[in-house]
């Protein structure tokens, strides 16, 4: 199914404006190697300084290989489902203090306890080891009292690609299907050429399509078209997913080409397209109403699927096993 979200508020005009005047180029011209990318961490270490929601609650965790932060709203979860939230930031950036306000909020608004990942990126790991951390994560998760049917895995840009990467490990792996997923803006696909194709190559206010290549080949090695992307995976036996994305964003193109693979698997997947935002929007959950109301929606479709995923694990435990005399 897919959603058009018409209109834009002046605070989302300001945004785009002020996107494409600092955020483009700076991602244009930033060099991917050398001494320059010693100033990534940077950006996480600064959003850290940003003060945390007085109602929600923060607890670190540290694994072998990835660390975490749950956050549960003050008074508790009134919720026993969860979301694994995977950040974005093209597997070089970004961590948990950059997507701290939208962990928050999703806290708040679901009652449930979110774990936000800071899994292995460039240049310490390739997208090999970011998804196995991402798989840890969710089975930490389990470990501590959440079962997989009640567990949401949502991400935004190179998070929304982990998102489905990790469902699909899981799914491989027999290790439980989580409930949903929900991916804002995810980049799925490293074919490159199917973007520079694309007409909102140069509409996208933030990221510059011809800087995709050279990210993805940093992740996963050269002729990153020919792997690892998951909308090239079979999708069958994924649970219901919820992508969102701008209207004008390269990465539309993603998004499109997944919920329709999606649908050909026979896999329940909604796909809303918002006209006049930027790529990942709705981690702004502050800044501009469209933010917030794309955020709602997160909200209703992680509570809808993990109550669905409590149904189903509530009617596995009435059936009873058969024996082949019929006796259970």
């Amino acid at each position: 199914m897919i959603e058009h979200r018409i209109g834009t508020s002046r605070r989302s005009d300001v945004v785009q404006v002020v996107s494409k005047m600092v955020a483009r180029p700076t991602l244009k011209y930033f060099p991917l190697s050398g001494p320059a990318t010693r100033l990534m961490p940077l950006l996480d270490r600064s959003a850290a300084l940003i003060p945390r929601l007085s109602h929600t609650v923060h607890e670190p965790v540290v694994a072998r290989t990835w660390r975490g932060e749950v956050v549960t709203p003050i008074d508790g979860p009134t919720s026993d489902g969860a979301i694994l939230y995977l950040h974005g930031g093209a597997f070089l950036m970004c961590g948990m203090a950059t997507h701290r306000r939208i962990v928050e909020r999703l806290a708040q608004r679901t009652g449930m306890t979110v774990l936000s990942v800071d899994y292995r990126q460039l240049p310490t790991g390739r997208l090999h080891d970011s998804i196995s951390d991402c798989e840890d994560a969710f089975h930490w998760l389990v470990r501590t009292g959440h079962p997989a049917s009640k567990i949401v895995i949502a991400g935004d840009s190179a998070g929304g690609h982990l998102a489905f990467a990790t469902a699909l490990r899981l799914r491989d792996d027999a290790a439980g299907t989580p409930a949903g997923i929900v991916a804002m803006s995810p980049w799925l696909d490293f074919d490159h050429m199917t973007k520079l194709r694309h007409h909102n190559s140069c509409r996208d206010a933030y990221i510059p399509a011809r800087r995709l290549r050279k990210v993805a080949r940093l992740v996963v090695g050269d002729h990153p078209e020919l792997h690892h992307s998951p909308v090239n995976a079979d999708l069958r036996g994924l649970p219901p997913s919820l992508i969102i994305c701008a209207e004008s964003e390269v990465l539309r193109c993603d998004a499109e080409l997944m919920a329709e693979r999606l649908a050909a698997a026979g896999v329940p997947a909604t796909l809303q397209i918002w006209e006049g935002q930027v790529h990942a929007f709705p981690v702004l959950t502050d800044l501009t109403p469209e933010s917030r109301e794309a955020l709602e929606e997160v909200v209703l479709f992680v509570k809808e699927a993990a109550a669905a995923g409590a149904a189903k694990e509530r009617k596995a435990r009435r059936v009873r096993p058969v024996t082949s005399t019929g006796v259970a």
